[in-house]
């Protein structure tokens, strides 16, 4: 079986013009929709499956819930001219203390979808020179537009659903 890189090596280039800020925006507002078509119809069993020990389908879904508090402030500290983003609980208790496994993932993926729809609706106006605006991301420690950190988190959802998939793949 094919196995991704872990995330936290990944590298990034950003050399895409702003003018695709529609696209990568179009991109970051389905990943809820790919979420539920993936989960839909799998067994209590499957969704909290830990493949080699670790997080399960259920938790993947509730770290990308988990998560959107972050990218909220993230956004403020864009739209705040901060010179750098707050930075993300690398740890992840907030995901290890949430107890997702317990939760009905129909519950899991409503809060998602609101918490993405309302980050979502922020997003949808902004201008071309808003979605030029730069910060450094600070685990990264490089420079981003508020373009490249829609795109930077669509590949965070996408790492997340690719797992999901390889634990489906796995049972």
């Amino acid at each position: 079986m094919f196995t991704q890189l872990p995330w936290t090596e990944r590298k990034f280039d950003f050399d895409f013009p702003v003018e695709i800020f529609p696209v990568i925006l179009e991109r970051f507002r389905s990943v809820l929709v790919r979420l539920e078509e993936i989960t839909t119809n799998l067994y209590e069993e499957t969704l909290t499956f830990k493949l080699g020990g670790k997080w399960s389908i259920k938790e993947h879904a509730g770290h990308l819930l988990a998560l959107e508090e972050l990218v909220e402030k993230r956004l403020d500290d864009y739209l705040e001219k901060k010179e750098i983003l707050s930075p993300a609980d690398m740890s992840n208790k907030k995901t290890y203390e949430a107890g997702f496994n317990k939760k009905d993932l129909r519950d899991i993926l409503s809060e998602f979808r609101n918490a993405r729809q309302h980050l979502v609706e922020r997003l949808e106006n902004f201008t071309k020179e808003e979605a030029a605006i730069i910060s450094v991301h600070p685990r990264l420690n490089q420079k981003m537009r508020v373009v490249d950190w829609v795109y930077f988190m669509s590949e965070h959802d996408d790492h997340h659903l690719t797992t999901i998939r390889l634990i489906i793949y796995s049972i």
